[in-house]
């Protein structure tokens, strides 16, 4: 009977067992499988711009970052939509080796189409000096850049090459200003010559300032841990939707923080550009000067009285410094009321000044502190 008793029990346990597992199973196919999201591609309107002599082009504007692009599904989908919008630069500068014989010096940058009648964004020092530029697009094609269709602002390290070709892929322009620590970016470009190449990253630092040259100081610049190498320079930094969003730069990475790239971001860099495309050139508010930071060592060799400031080393002719009586060594310690320690105290504060305002600027000429007030003008066209 026992035997029995326990045999029904076995028989019941079982039964449980197979039910529940038919539940489970059952349960299992009614479950949603998430679908693939349906991809959809926006892109600014596309207008057909006059272009007048040298590639200028007046009534150009800068496309405006698509408002709901889509956020591709990876990586390889984000290199596929751009990769035919960046090119490899290839430059030939002419030095001098130790026995002053020309040598003739190849060098190698990146760049991205941002107008598809031939009009390529990359860096100043790209092409700086350079006395010859060819750009290879993505389909194996070469064109030769004409010296006068290149244009540059040294001061922002951008510059715009227009090559005698149409109907060219456009890259998209991304708002820069939306990116976030820890989103994810990729830098592609012609990493020491070797080609198109991608590398990802994350954003590490947003709004970051470097002084990258002595008196020149770039901000708004963005920080990632993508590889920014040599031959990178100018090509493209783009987020996870395939928009630009900035220009990487091998100069900046080399004074940054060891490990880190860093690229100068699109909403800094677009007036920068437009004003390129349009008038060749960038305007700004001008005094007139060149100036060079003083310290002990310079204050000795010229025998200026004071230890700090910014010295005169040049005051252009018929410009509102010399309208106003400075003159070659004198040193600026004062502009618009506030200290001034170094040369670049005195550009950032021109900078952030309007043309046409009338500033206050105090200095030392010999063992006499004078003031004056002169009035900024617009800066002249660059010599070409």
């Amino acid at each position: 009977m026992r035997q029995q008793s326990t045999a029904r029990k076995m028989k019941k346990v079982v039964f449980l067992v197979l039910i529940l597992c038919l539940f489970v199973s059952t349960w299992g196919c009614l479950l949603p499988t998430p679908s693939s999201p349906i991809l959809s591609q926006t892109e600014p309107p596309k207008t057909e711009n006059p272009v007048v002599a040298g590639g200028l082009n007046p009534s150009w504007s800068a496309p405006r970052p698509a408002e709901e692009a889509p956020i591709l599904p990876s990586i390889a989908d984000v290199v596929e939509k751009v990769y035919p919008s960046v090119v490899a630069i290839t430059t030939e500068v002419v030095t001098l080796d130790i026995f002053l014989t020309p040598r003739s010096q190849s060098g190698a940058g990146s760049g991205w189409i941002i107008d598809k009648n031939g009009i390529i964004v990359t860096n100043n020092h790209v092409v700086e000096g350079a006395k010859k530029v060819t750009v290879e697009l993505y389909d194996g094609r070469i064109f030769e850049a004409d010296p006068s269709s290149i244009y540059t602002d040294p001061l922002t390290d951008l510059a715009v090459i227009k090559i005698n070709a149409t109907n060219l892929p456009e890259a998209a322009v991304g708002d820069s200003a939306k990116l976030r620590v820890g989103d994810w970016v990729v830098a592609i470009g012609n990493p020491l010559g070797k080609g198109i190449r991608a590398k990802e990253g994350t954003i590490s630092g947003l709004k970051v300032s470097l002084e990258v040259d002595r008196g020149q100081t770039l901000d708004d610049l963005i920080e990632t841990s993508a590889a920014i190498n040599p031959g990178n320079s100018g090509g493209p930094l783009v987020n996870m939707k395939g928009e630009v969003i900035g220009i990487t730069s091998a100069k900046i990475s080399g004074v940054g923080v060891e490990g880190m790239g860093y690229a100068i971001s699109t909403n800094m860099a677009m007036p920068i550009i437009e004003q390129l495309i349009r008038q060749g050139y960038v305007v700004r508010p001008w005094l007139g000067v060149s100036l060079y930071t003083v310290d002990p060592y310079i204050a000795m060799v010229n025998r200026l009285s004071v230890s700090k400031g910014a010295v005169i080393t040049y005051v252009a002719p018929d410009s509102p410094a010399y309208r106003a009586g400075l003159q070659q060594l004198d040193v600026i310690i004062r502009f618009k009321g506030r200290q001034v320690t170094t040369a670049q105290d005195v550009i950032e504060a021109i900078r952030s000044s309007k043309i046409g305002e009338e500033v206050e600027i105090t200095f030392v000429r010999g063992n006499e502190t004078r003031t004056v007030y002169a009035r900024l003008a617009q800066s002249p066209p660059p010599r070409r």
